[in-house]
């Protein structure tokens, strides 16, 4: 490949890769499908089901679009090899071309799905369904998590694909492309996973980092897995105070015990 190619070839994999695992720097910098598409996705506090039923929506089909984006870009970076004219490109490209336009085509199809009904078909609604009652449908759940949420005695932390919110009645992890939800009362919580670290990049102290596996005594709602600093996460999610050390950790919710 010529300069031109490979300059925009690295330049646009690190934008890509930052894009879509979004550092910090571009947090600060706006460059984000939150930032970006703001007045679409409206207020998280005000509306927090709704938020994330746009937010994973348009963040996937934004992802799908990147590959795209880069077959544009090196139309004008190589122009010699004629992409764009696809019966001239060469035969890599244009297999290359045909992926790029499937990925936002399955995304958008995708989508609509999740749309019906008022976004009755996308997977977060479809877990708020579980715990409706018979006589109401999902978005009455769906009222009662936005309310919650904006308490200000809420626990919400961690990075922002991969976030943790605890309220007084479910426990969520918000992630790139989904929400998991489970209710507190029928969730089991397991640690699967502690690590001991010397320093905290905030205090200058050893910090304990928990990995819990909080799964659902419904088979339906997916289990998923927290992690977090030892302390802040015990507040959130432990009733009483349990002896623990660094192999054997014990978390409580509701009574609900687990230990490895």
């Amino acid at each position: 490949m010529d300069s031109p190619e490979v300059t925009f070839t690295l330049a646009y994999l690190v934008f890509a890769v930052c894009f879509v695992f979004t550092p910090t720097e571009f947090h600060s910098a706006g460059l984000t499908v939150q930032n970006l598409l703001s007045g679409w996705l409206g207020s998280e506090d005000a509306a927090f089901v709704s938020y994330h039923l746009r937010r994973t929506s348009a963040t996937l089909l934004c992802h799908s679009l990147l590959p795209l984006g880069y077959y544009v870009g090196m139309c004008f970076a190589a122009s010699e090899k004629q992409l764009y004219s696809p019966s001239q490109a060469p035969d890599t490209w244009r297999l290359f071309l045909l992926l790029a336009v499937t990925l936002p085509t399955v995304a958008c199809t995708l989508i609509y799905y999740w749309s019906w009904d008022r976004w009755a078909c996308h997977p977060l609604a479809r877990t708020l369904a579980l715990y409706a009652l018979p006589q109401s449908g999902w978005w009455a759940v769906a009222s009662s998590v936005n309310t919650e949420f904006r308490r200000i005695d809420k626990f919400a932390t961690g990075a922002p694909g991969a976030r943790v919110i605890v309220t007084d009645t479910w426990v969520m992890k918000v992630t790139t492309y989904r929400v998991h939800v489970a209710q507190q009362q029928d969730v089991h919580l397991t640690v699967t996973e502690s690590q001991q670290h010397e320093l905290s990049p905030d205090s200058n102290l050893p910090v304990q980092l928990l990995t819990i596996h909080v799964a659902s005594t419904s088979p339906a709602v997916q289990a998923f897995d927290i992690r977090d600093e030892a302390p802040p996460c015990r507040r959130a999610l432990v009733r009483r105070p349990q002896p623990s050390s660094p192999h054997l950790v014990q978390a409580e919710l509701h009574g609900v015990w687990r230990a490895v």
